[in-house]
């Protein structure tokens, strides 16, 4: 059982997907860095000094206070978003990338010696 878990972790796809995976992590942090470092205080300026992170609705009581914070729910929608509209651009890149490869005439081989010998004899026993 062990041997074949071995052959399972060890197949390429798995450690393609883990590797996905890894920077797929990273890549999230890279985005939420950006976004709420970068974006978002622009954000905040244009709506005139808002800070999402700080928008919450208070549901509660004043002696029990439940908050829902709505903006750290728009600040993880803006994310998504940026997030999926980059890896949208980078599979369309591959994409393309992709196409160009496929589109490029594949290079003709030269036919082997001996071919090319016997085409030579029979040309000669045409004539």
């Amino acid at each position: 059982m062990l041997k074949e878990f071995k052959e399972f972790a060890m197949r390429g796809n798995v450690m393609d997907m883990a590797i996905g995976i890894i920077i797929g992590a990273a890549f999230g942090k890279i985005v939420s860095s950006f976004v709420g470092d970068i974006v978002m205080p622009f954000v905040g300026k244009a709506t005139g000094g808002i800070d999402f992170s700080d928008l919450a609705l208070n549901i509660g009581s004043e002696a029990v206070p439940v908050m829902v914070n709505y903006g750290v729910f728009v600040t993880t929608i803006i994310d998504f978003v940026i997030i999926a509209f980059v890896i949208f651009m980078v599979i369309k890149g591959m994409n393309a990338a992709k196409k160009k490869e496929e589109a490029a005439p594949a290079k003709p081989t030269e036919p082997p010696a001996q071919e090319v010998l016997l085409t030579e004899i029979r040309d000669l026993l045409k004539k």
